[in-house]
């Protein structure tokens, strides 16, 4: 077996705090049970020495828990556009003039998922299994697929019965992926993957999703470009929440930077769910330490249709450690926003992704930001990911 992860990078548990040797098959805490997350002891990152590199994932190298000789399996993925929202502010949508939105759309499949992909089908593919597997909502299976194709690996897709939007299933069909549908949820597509790890019949094959601490290892570097493009740190960074992983990856990229001195300050983070999916703002809202889970969550945003998310203490620390907080958003909210997006600024996301500009304008009628604040939106998916949305609620 090729080891392909860095002699300097170990695991360790987020609640017991036990270190692991950096197995690319752990994943979760033998001591306690809980996440584990990725630690890199790098003293090499050097700001001014990537800057000659392309803009994406793969300039920041060094912070990435890959061993230098590995060649990654890349479609040059990241570099997505941080875009000043001049029109929502000048014609008074939003009250905040430095608000900016970074299209994650605009990368390879479409999402932020493809940044955590080359990362994980990377390892995949030097680690000798016969493919990957993933359970989704859809644009985790478009991206598992595509990076799989371009690794030479066959990839599975566990996916909920009728509730994945269309263009993101076509993306996996497109790319080879064996599709498996299951009846309920997104969760039960979640338990389905697991115990078929468990009782053999996907015994070599990767799990990629976010459980997995390597795959967020690339979602990270949304913050590393944030800072990277901005030349500062924002105030707040609000994130669609669905599974959980993808605030977490963010606050650690900060982190990261923060404890390596290229940054001052930190961010504070807020996560937003859509009102039939919120187990995490719910609970928040009503100062609970835990998630109230959803057992049939409802909401046109299927991208964060989630309602145990497997990352929530991740999820929770990164918010808690920020200061920051969770809110949740109607559907009404969510389309209106996808509107806003789409008409002033031309900006076409999916309705996930537009969960971030709701949240910021609930977050403005109830003061719980100030006007001179500097806000990052992470816009998390093209609009052509949920084609059949756009018809039935947005266009007509």
């Amino acid at each position: 077996m090729y080891r392909v992860v860095k002699d300097e990078v170990f695991l360790k548990c987020i609640k017991c705090g036990h270190e692991y040797i950096p197995s690319p098959r752990l994943f979760i805490c033998p001591k306690c049970g809980s996440l584990l997350e990725v630690i890199i002891n790098n003293t090499k990152f050097e700001w001014n020495k990537i800057k000659t590199r392309r803009f994406g994932v793969w300039r920041y190298r060094e912070l990435l828990p890959i061993r230098d000789d590995v060649e990654p399996v890349t479609m040059c993925e990241g570099g997505t556009p941080l875009i000043k929202a001049l029109n929502l502010y000048e014609r008074k949508h939003v009250a905040i003039p430095n608000t900016y939105i970074k299209f994650e759309g605009a990368n390879p499949t479409g999402s932020f998922k493809d940044r955590g992909m080359t990362v994980g089908v990377t390892i995949a593919k030097y680690i000798n299994v016969d493919g990957v597997v993933v359970a989704s909502t859809g644009n985790t299976a478009a991206s598992a697929a595509a990076y799989a194709a371009r690794a030479g690996l066959k990839c599975i897709v566990v996916l909920p019965k009728g509730s994945v939007a269309k263009g993101k299933i076509a993306q996996a069909l497109l790319h080879g992926a064996e599709i498996k549908e299951i009846e309920g949820s997104f969760d039960n597509a979640l338990e389905e993957v697991f115990e078929s790890i468990v009782e053999g019949e996907f015994k070599n094959m990767y799990p990629l999703n976010s459980y997995n601490p390597w795959r967020l290892e690339g979602q990270k570097t949304i913050a590393y470009e944030i800072v990277d493009e901005l030349g500062k740190v924002p105030d707040y960074v609000i994130v669609p929440v669905g599974n959980a992983g993808n605030i977490s990856a963010i606050w650690k990229g900060f982190k990261e930077l923060y404890s390596l001195g290229y940054i001052d300050k930190l961010p504070k983070m807020i996560g937003v769910q859509a009102e039939g999916a919120a187990p995490l703002a719910s609970a928040w809202r009503e100062g609970l330490s835990e998630p109230l889970y959803v057992d049939k969550p409802n909401t046109i945003a299927s991208a964060i249709r989630i309602g145990k998310p497997i990352n929530w203490p991740k999820a929770f620390k990164a918010v808690k450690e920020s200061h920051g907080f969770f809110i949740d958003v109607s559907d009404e909210e969510i389309i209106n926003a996808m509107k806003l997006l789409a008409r002033v600024e031309g900006l076409g996301v999916e309705p996930a992704s537009a969960a971030s500009l709701a949240g910021l304008m609930k977050c403005e009628r109830e003061g719980k930001i100030d006007k001179d604040s500097l806000v990052v939106l992470i816009a998390t998916g093209h609009a052509l990911k949920d084609p059949d949305t756009i018809i039935g609620k947005v266009v007509i």
